[in-house]
């Protein structure tokens, strides 16, 4: 491989890596737990997911093809679908 070649798959792995990092944002507790408290367990404990995916990233030098910014995505998508169950229940029980 060129020097070329290998400076431009650093420079792409870099840029992976921080749109991963603006994508994905640490999962907020923002469920109740007075009123939901399993569907605010289940927001707790994808948040701490999302930290020992960081925390392995980071032990990892960040060389994880992509799949720990992913799968750190679909966490924060598993807190928005939460956040929404527990406004649908608020909504179906007035």
């Amino acid at each position: 491989m060129t020097r070329t070649k290998v400076a431009l798959g650093g420079v792409l792995t870099v840029v992976m890596i921080c749109a991963g990092a603006a994508v994905a944002q640490m999962p907020k507790d923002n469920v109740s737990g007075r009123k939901h408290p399993n569907l605010a367990e289940a927001q707790r404990l994808s948040r701490e997911a999302w930290e020992k995916i960081t925390a392995a990233q980071k032990a990892n030098e960040w060389d994880m093809d992509g799949h720990a910014a992913k799968a750190k995505e679909l966490l924060d998508q598993v807190n928005n679908e939460l956040k929404l169950a527990a406004e649908a229940a608020n909504h179906n029980h007035k």
